[in-house]
Formats: C-alpha cells, sequence, structure tokens
C-alpha cells in the first residue's frame, strides 16, 4: 500500500481473486496466504469455524463461504488484493461481481473430485470477463488424488488449454512435495507450518517425468510466441526469464492457464502458488482500459489506470455492518478517490461525499487518506451507491458498464409474527436486497403477503437467519416454491386501440405488432439479463420516434406478469410493424398503455406455455449406491446426462432435473446412502413444464 502522497507502483499491484466450486479448498487456501503474507499470525480453519475470511455467524455454522470477503496483503514487494468467493451456486452472484472487479483469478480445484458443476460456472464467467487464470489443483494429500485426471477434466469439461507448470511429488498419503518444472527442482514444506521451504535435485525416480513434463510446457508455451518458437525450431536454450515472460503474456492473453498443486490443509504448495501469481497474473497496467458511457450524451469513453485521469471507480459490493452502517466495496480505475472528497454517482445523477475509506482485512478495517487507480478499498457511510454504480469526477461523468446478474427461481412468503415486527422486517429485507442484488422482495397485494425470491432453498435460508439475527425479526415462513415463467409457442399479429376519451383532449394510440418465439439467432443478440428482443420496424411514419421508446417499455413493463398464472414472460422477440397516432390526443402514457396491451393479448393468443427451471445436477455417491440414485434421479423427472468414476471408489452422476422435484433432496440423498453422497445443484435452463404441473400450478391460482 503506498504512504499518502507516494504513488502506487501499478506493475507491484494484484487483484485476484479465489474461485472454485464448494468444498475445493478455497477458504483454506486463502487462510494460508493470509498467513505466508503476514496478515495473521495464526492460521484458523473452515472445519472448526476460525478461518478469518469467513467472519458471518452462518458461515462459521455451515463451515461455507457465504459473503466475498476482501482482503490486502502484500508479497514479494507486491501489493497484492485478495478476494475469496463463496463456491455454492446459491452465492453465485457474488463471485460474479467480485469477478468484474477482479485482473486474475486462482481457480481451486479438489484433487479428487476434479473440475465440478460450480467449478464449470465459475469459469465461464471469467471467460465472460475475460479474467486471465491458474489453477491450483489442491487436496493432493487425500486418498484418491490424481492430478492428471484434474487436468484432463480441465480440457473436457471446461474446454480449457492447462499448462503444467508443476506436478506431485507423490500423490495422496505419498504426497509430500511439488517438482517445479520452470526451475526443475524438488520442492518441500517442512516444519509445523510449511515455513521452511526446501529446494532439492529431482529425485531420480521423477526425473524423466519432469524432463517429459517441461518438454510439454515448453511446446505449449512457444507456439504462442514467435521469438521463442525459433529459438525452440533451432533448438537454441530456452533462459527460465524468457519462458516466464512468454508464459505471463499468454496467461494474461487468456491462451493457457498454467496449472500448479499442492495442499493448502497440509500447508505445500501456497507460497510457491503466491509466487506465480505475482510472477504470471496481469497488474492493473496489463489489461484493457476500462469503457463505459456518457451518461447524458451515450458518448463511448474510456478511462486508463492512472491517477492523473478522471476519477472512475465502480461499487461491486454492499455490505451492512450493525456498527458502522453501510460499506460499499469499490475498484478505482482511474484517478484518485480522497476521503472527504465528493464525487458523482452518474449511474443515479446524484452527489456523494467521500466519508471514511478503508482498507478491509476480512473483517478488520484500517483507515486510508486515498485510494489510487488500480486498487480495491471500501467506502463507509455512501447514502445512494449500491452494487453496479459508477463513482466518478462530476466534471467529468463517465457511466461503466453495470454488473449483469441471474433473475431468481425460487420464492417462498414471509410473514411477521406482530406489529413491531413489521416495521423491523421492512427495514430488514430492504437492507439485504441493498448487499445482494439476486435477492428480491415482492408484495403481493391481493393475499396482503410478502415474498421473497432467491437462487435456491440455501440462499433464501441464510437470508431469513440473517433477519432473525442480526436485525431481531420474528417471523413465520412458508415452504419454498419454484419460480415459474410463461412463453408463447407460436407467432401472432396484434392490432390495439387504446382509445379515451373524458372531456378535453383525450388518449390514443394504435399499435401493430407481431410477436413470435425467440429463436436461437434471436437469443445470441440479446444483452445478459434481457428475455425480450424489440425491433422497430416502422415505415412511414406511422408512429413518430418519440412514441417508440414508451411503446416498447409498455411491452417490456406488461412481460412482468403472464395470463396463465401471473408469472413473467420471457422468450419473446416483438416487432413493432405498423400504428397510428393523432395529432392531439396521442401521447407517450397512450402508446405506453397500447404496447402492455397488445402484448397481454398476443400472449394470450399465442399459445402460451409455462416454463419451469431446470437444474443441473450432480450426485457424487459410493458405487455401491449408483443404481439407487439413477433411479430417484429418473423418478424425479430428471435426465441422467452421464457418469464417471471419482477417486476412492465413487462414481459421479449428472442429470439434468426440474428444480420442483429437487426440494428437500439433501435429506433424502443422506438416507438413501448412509450419509455417505453429497451433491451440487445449479440452474440449466427453463423447459416447457409437462401438462399436469402446469394444470397444478394455475389451479393453485397462481
Amino acid at each position: 500500500m503506498a504512504k499518502k502522497g507516494e504513488k502506487l507502483d501499478l506493475n507491484k499491484v494484484r487483484n485476484i481473486g479465489i474461485i472454485a466450486h464448494i468444498d475445493a479448498g478455497k477458504t483454506t487456501t486463502t487462510e494460508r496466504v493470509l498467513y505466508y503474507t503476514g496478515m495473521i499470525h495464526r492460521i484458523g480453519e473452515v472445519h472448526d469455524g476460525s478461518a478469518t475470511t469467513d467472519y458471518m455467524e452462518q458461515e462459521r455454522e455451515r463451515g461455507i463461504t457465504i459473503t466475498a470477503a476482501a482482503i490486502s496483503a502484500s508479497w514479494n514487494g507486491h501489493h497484492v488484493n485478495v478476494i475469496d468467493t463463496p463456491g455454492h451456486v446459491d452465492f453465485t452472484a457474488e463471485v460474479q461481481r467480485s469477478l468484474r472487479v477482479l485482473d486474475g483469478g486462482v481457480v481451486v480445484f479438489d484433487g479428487v473430485a476434479g473440475v465440478e458443476p460450480q467449478s464449470e460456472t465459475v469459469w465461464r464467467q471469467a471467460n465472460n470477463y475475460g479474467v486471465p487464470r491458474l489453477c491450483f489443483v489442491n487436496k493432493m494429500d487425500r486418498t484418491g488424488a490424481n492430478f492428471q485426471r484434474c487436468v484432463d477434466m480441465i480440457i473436457e469439461r471446461v474446454n480449457g488449454n492447462p499448462v503444467v507448470i508443476q506436478i506431485p511429488y507423490g500423490e495422496g498419503a505419498e504426497f509430500a512435495g511439488i517438482i517445479d518444472l520452470i526451475s526443475m527442482e524438488l520442492i518441500t514444506y517442512e516444519g509445523d507450518m510449511g515455513n521452511d521451504i526446501k529446494r532439492h535435485p529431482i529425485p531420480e525416480s521423477y526425473r524423466e517425468q519432469a524432463e517429459t513434463r517441461r518438454q510439454e510446457m515448453i511446446e505449449k508455451v512457444v507456439e504462442n510466441d514467435d521469438f521463442l518458437t525459433e529459438k525452440y525450431l533451432m533448438e537454441e536454450a530456452i533462459t527460465d526469464d524468457e519462458m516466464l515472460a512468454a508464459m505471463r503474456a499468454a496467461t494474461i492473453a487468456g491462451k493457457i492457464q498454467p496449472v500448479l498443486c499442492g495442499s493448502a490443509l497440509k500447508n505445500k504448495g501456497v507460497q510457491t502458488m503466491l509466487d506465480r501469481v505475482v510472477d504470471l497474473l496481469p497488474s492493473p497496467l496489463d489489461i484493457p482500459s476500462v469503457k463505459g458511457l456518457h451518461p447524458k450524451t451515450d458518448e463511448a469513453l474510456e478511462r486508463h489506470a492512472d491517477n492523473e485521469e478522471p476519477t472512475a471507480a465502480l461499487v461491486f459490493k454492499i455490505i451492512t455492518d450493525p456498527y458502522v452502517g453501510r460499506l460499499a466495496f469499490f475498484r478505482v480505475y482511474s484517478g484518485v478517490v480522497k476521503a472527504g472528497s465528493g464525487l458523482l454517482n452518474s449511474s443515479k445523477g446524484e452527489r456523494e461525499r467521500i466519508g471514511r475509506i478503508v482498507r478491509m482485512f476480512a473483517d478488520r478495517r484500517e483507515d486510508v487518506e486515498e485510494v489510487q487507480a488500480g486498487d480495491i478499498a471500501a467506502i463507509l457511510g455512501l447514502k445512494e451507491t449500491f452494487t453496479g454504480d459508477t463513482l466518478c469526477d462530476a466534471d467529468k461523468p463517465i457511466v461503466l458498464e453495470k454488473i449483469s446478474f441471474p433473475e431468481p427461481v425460487i420464492e417462498l412468503s414471509i410473514e411477521p409474527n406482530s406489529k413491531a415486527d413489521q416495521d423491523k422486517m421492512g427495514v430488514a429485507l430492504r437492507r439485504l436486497a441493498e448487499e445482494d442484488p439476486t435477492f428480491k422482495i415482492e408484495v403481493d397485494d391481493k393475499l396482503g403477503q410478502t415474498k421473497i425470491k432467491g437462487m435456491g432453498e440455501l440462499h433464501l435460508e441464510i437470508l431469513v437467519d440473517r433477519m432473525m439475527r442480526e436485525f431481531g425479526v420474528q417471523a413465520t415462513v412458508g415452504r419454498p416454491r419454484v419460480a415459474y415463467r410463461e412463453t408463447i409457442t407460436r407467432s401472432v399479429r396484434i392490432d390495439t386501440t387504446f382509445k379515451r376519451q373524458s372531456g378535453g383532449s383525450g388518449q390514443y394510440a394504435r399499435v401493430v405488432c407481431e410477436f413470435e418465439p425467440l429463436s436461437d439467432e434471436d437469443r445470441a443478440k440479446l444483452q445478459v439479463g434481457e428475455d425480450m428482443l424489440f425491433e422497430d420496424a416502422i415505415k412511414g411514419g406511422s408512429i413518430p420516434k418519440e412514441f417508440i421508446r414508451p411503446t416498447m417499455n409498455g411491452i417490456r413493463d406488461a412481460m412482468s406478469g403472464g395470463v396463465l398464472a401471473g408469472y413473467p414472460v420471457v422468450g419473446v422477440k416483438a416487432r413493432l410493424v405498423d400504428g397510428a397516432f393523432h395529432e392531439v390526443d396521442s401521447s407517450e402514457m397512450a402508446f405506453k398503455i397500447a404496447g402492455s396491451m397488445c402484448l397481454k393479448e398476443g400472449v394470450q393468443k399465442g399459445g402460451p406455455v409455462l416454463l419451469e427451471p431446470t437444474m443441473k445436477v450432480e450426485v457424487s455417491v459410493p458405487e455401491d449406491y449408483t443404481g439407487t440414485i439413477v433411479g430417484d434421479l429418473s423418478a424425479r423427472r430428471g435426465i441422467i446426462v452421464g457418469m464417471d468414476p471419482r477417486g476412492g471408489g465413487a462414481t459421479s452422476i449428472r442429470a439434468n432435473v426440474p428444480l420442483g422435484e429437487m426440494f428437500g433432496y439433501a435429506t433424502n440423498l443422506r438416507n438413501m446412502t448412509q450419509g455417505r453422497g453429497s451433491f451440487s445443484m445449479e440452474f440449466e435452463k427453463y423447459s416447457t413444464a409437462p401438462n399436469n404441473i402446469a394444470e397444478e400450478v394455475i389451479k393453485s391460482g397462481r
């Protein structure tokens, strides 16, 4: 961290995330990073609830990470901001918003399980945000660990291009260190905490394997560098420095993903991983400049990682702290954010005063005077600024690209136990929704009921638990319900006229729209988070330009409730082809209402169907139970996608199963496998619900 007035050397800054499937060892790895960088003096463990970054009560009780924790540390003269992200699919938004502001990532894989479903999800998210990454194959000390199988799965499951730069010295109980293929030496970690690093010549029994692997590494790296390709073909020696420089360039370009190994729990391999984070992952100067728009003119703008440029920062996370209030995590892309200064929230058009700025060490804080370009910190006391908002200079405004989040797939009703609880519940839900963009609140006026929506059972369970503990709310919670959707199955053309006369000028708008189900080609044109494609096909000015957007907004608004059971409508292409207006009586409101009426009629006549969320489920069980589990998943309307052998006599079963059939599955799985099975689940897609399910949902008055 630069002292006040001293410029931060951006070449020596690394903003990285630790990302992986649940239980691959992210938090354990992060804990070692904190220990070896001197941020903590005693290693805490996930299994006994003492991990530094798992500081919420719910995290310590369950032994899982729920909220992304940000830590600042130093390693080899470099300033490293590390974000430990959750692995459970219900908290995928935490990963998404972290990746949006990070420059590089370390993807942790379980040496026994390999590439698991959530590993695939975070890998895809990293691809979307163009985040270069290293792979760390963890748990090499566990029985059944298989390094090569993990590497093969990175190619098969996520279409990666792994370049092995370390191999394990032994596997399972025999794991004793790592063989580094760049320096060609055996590295062992001795002493209770693995602090005593010893370097040895490679043992004879491993020399041939190490030389073969090094050759493979060189071939994969040089094909991305013309100069080294020439040297290689001329059979000239390639130095370690040349190798690292070419590997760094290829990693930053996303062409390769270097693979390391170790065991975080046994304190082996983490320091070497940190060395490679510094060597191979990008600094803020290595990534493309950030792009945005002028809030008023929509002119394309960009900002570079430079203190002299106008300030632009993105808020990527909000935490409500019971003692100090709202804490906003932000990444500075350009300029300097100073305590006591004023900035514009260009997303909302509001001015914000920057009060206290703090650097985070998990749940411990240190006040700082300023945060320079390329750095990450948190601000206390912002009033109008939330996740995805841009803070910038008022005289040089820019709106950076927002962070997009998936829609909730599950909902439940919640009722306060008393009038006092009702008031507290309103405040609590609002605060929790400010923190978590995938948590939605909806008040059903007809039933006088509050519904909360989220990404899964665990997600809502944690939020309700926090509401009761942190905000002291007593409430009765209903059973989880599936968040269905509606769509159309055929093309229709609708001609709608909205006409109203009420003394003086009236309201008039005629809208002719063609609705059709979205094709795969159309879906590719959608922005992230959009469910409808709107096309303006008006010719000859039958509807003036100023009424086109209100018509589109009317159609969009009407998609929030379908005609079958009131669920949101998705997957529709709307083409505005004709219409009419009145010189005096037409208005934006009239065309908005006409657009809304047109959509409702279009869905009614377009063969509406109910859609249900289908989940990608992976169940890991001992081989003896495979038949039982396959039969049970089939009975739940599941389609078996594949089965893979796992280390230690286990089998992994992959299936696509409707979410409605998966409630309470954890308990059933425990009973069927005597507690020896585990599963993970993530959203796959929306599929047409069978008639009997659709009839049941519609009949239930939804």
